[in-house]
């Protein structure tokens, strides 16, 4: 089947994750795809990472900054699935002048990223053959757009099952072996308050703690790191290059608060999820379906609890590792890839 797809990619993006992860997999398949992407100097996401393959082409940017739209390679190159992701970040505009060549030649799915109806006029003048979500509060909304029979639920998709060998991994990366290490990466670390940093002094008390951050931005100035051993690394780290670190540390920390109203995910979280190292997430929106596969606080004690569980290795922190192992392997890529694959077949 050919496929092109509209999408971030090798971004440090949600959307990426998502087009990543079944755009791999549709090329171990057989498929024939081809991905349009952004620009290097405007694109989605803080940062590129890895080496593009041969089928991307880097053609536009956002309509934010940019607003830059090379048609050419949506016109020349041939497709009979064209799958657009999080168009909301893309020129619409430009798209919608030559979406009836795309038309002519494909059918056309929108994956929405949204979590929310829509106030952008513009985000409406597609006409789609499909549109596709992740779960039912995604549904609830896009059904005030869609007529019920275009909406179609197709899970986020998990990482491979790998977890690691935690003494190797911090052989590797020439970190302490007596250390219990907490990991935080990308943008958590602004998410962190007091009540956090409360528990990381109380506990280096009673371990040998460490608190490991790597961002690809500065670290800001009102985060007290006092009384505790922390160390933080400006880096942007290639995916491979994650899991090393999540296979080092006993747990990694996901502390974003619920956003009311709004249908979120953590695409961090169902990537991360397949590592083996068990997150300890604040309990929110953003772990719907995935809250059992966490350890999960909602305050300063519950905090205390997971991470004790995460470093002692106990019966909390056995449940939630198993659970991460089975629904990873049931929203696990592949899988998640063939899904997409059954829609395109019951379009053509």
């Amino acid at each position: 089947m050919k496929i092109g797809m509209m999408a971030a990619w090798n971004q440090t993006s949600g959307v990426s994750i998502h087009s990543e992860l079944v755009g791999r997999r549709w090329v171990e398949q057989g498929h024939d795809l081809r991905v349009f992407s952004f620009i290097e100097k405007d694109h989605h996401g803080r940062s590129l990472i890895g080496q593009d393959e041969n089928y991307v082409i880097r053609c536009f940017g956002t309509r934010q900054i940019t607003n830059f739209f090379d048609p050419a390679p949506f016109v020349e190159n041939e497709y009979e699935i064209f799958v657009a992701q999080d168009i909301n970040m893309v020129p619409m505009d430009k798209l919608q002048k030559i979406f009836p060549v795309i038309k002519r030649k494909s059918k056309t799915i929108h994956v929405v990223h949204e979590n929310s109806i829509s106030r952008d006029p513009s985000f409406y003048q597609h006409d789609w053959d499909a549109v596709v979500c992740f779960d039912d509060r995604f549904k609830n909304f896009l059904s005030k757009i869609y007529p019920n029979d275009m909406i179609h639920t197709i899970p986020f998709p998990h990482a491979r099952w790998d977890p690691g060998d935690k003494i190797k991994a911090r052989k590797q990366l020439a970190l302490p072996l007596d250390t219990k290490i907490v990991f935080i990466f990308g943008q958590k670390w602004r998410h962190l308050q007091e009540e956090e940093m409360q528990v990381f002094r109380e506990l280096s008390k009673d371990y040998n703690l460490l608190v490991f951050i790597i961002s690809e931005t500065q670290r800001i100035s009102d985060i007290d790191f006092s009384g505790c051993r922390s160390v933080f690394r400006k880096e942007v780290l290639e995916r491979d290059e994650l899991y090393q670190y999540l296979h080092a540390s006993d747990t990694w920390l996901f502390p974003k608060r619920s956003i009311d109203n709004l249908a979120v995910l953590s695409s961090t979280i169902h990537f991360a999820m397949g590592s083996g190292c068990v997150a300890t997430a604040r309990d929110s929106n953003f772990l719907y379906e995935v809250r059992d596969s966490v350890l999960h606080y909602s305050n300063q004690e519950e905090f205390k609890n997971c991470l004790i569980e995460a470093f002692e290795q106990g019966n909390e922190w056995k449940k939630a590792r198993e659970e991460a192992k089975r629904w990873t392997k049931v929203h696990e890529s592949k899988k998640i890839a063939e899904m997409f694959i059954e829609l395109f077949e019951s379009l053509l």
